[in-house]
């Protein structure tokens, strides 16, 4: 059910990037520029590791830092509970609702957009690696006897 992976860097940025978000709900809104610097590194290092900016940890990464900047105005800041929520639930259960959403863009799926694409994107257990390696294929139609 759980699945720490302290052996891995990405795990770590996503440790402290949570502690920081949970600091900044918490009151300390200096917290959100600092994880969204971290972010930021992440973001580098990754595009460096992976040698692609279209790289899938990449996307998801980029898309993450779009949501923090998003909620980085005042009136916005509540949104902060979205990353600050899923952050830990990507740490403690590997399940990652972002990689999900950025696993659905037109140039990251094989099939044509579903509901059932949808439900087997949110609701198929977390895997280790990427949720792209782990998803659940489209269930074969069962052929009908034609009379």
């Amino acid at each position: 059910m759980f699945m720490i992976d302290y052996k891995e860097l990405s795990w770590w940025y996503w440790l402290v990037t949570a502690c920081l978000l949970t600091a900044g709900v918490a009151g300390y809104e200096s917290a959100f520029v600092l994880a969204i610097g971290l972010t930021i590194v992440q973001l580098v290092h990754f595009t460096l590791r992976e040698g692609s900016v279209a790289a899938f940890p990449v996307q998801v990464r980029f898309w993450y830092l779009m949501l923090l900047l998003v909620s980085l105005p005042e009136p916005m800041q509540w949104l902060y509970w979205v990353p600050t929520i899923g952050t830990w639930a990507q740490l403690i259960l590997g399940y990652c609702t972002m990689a999900r959403c950025v696993s659905l863009l037109p140039w990251n799926r094989s099939e044509p957009f579903s509901l059932g694409l949808v439900g087997r994107t949110f609701f198929s257990r977390p895997v280790p690696g990427n949720i792209l390696q782990g998803l659940p294929t489209k269930p074969a139609e069962t052929p009908t006897i034609a009379e």
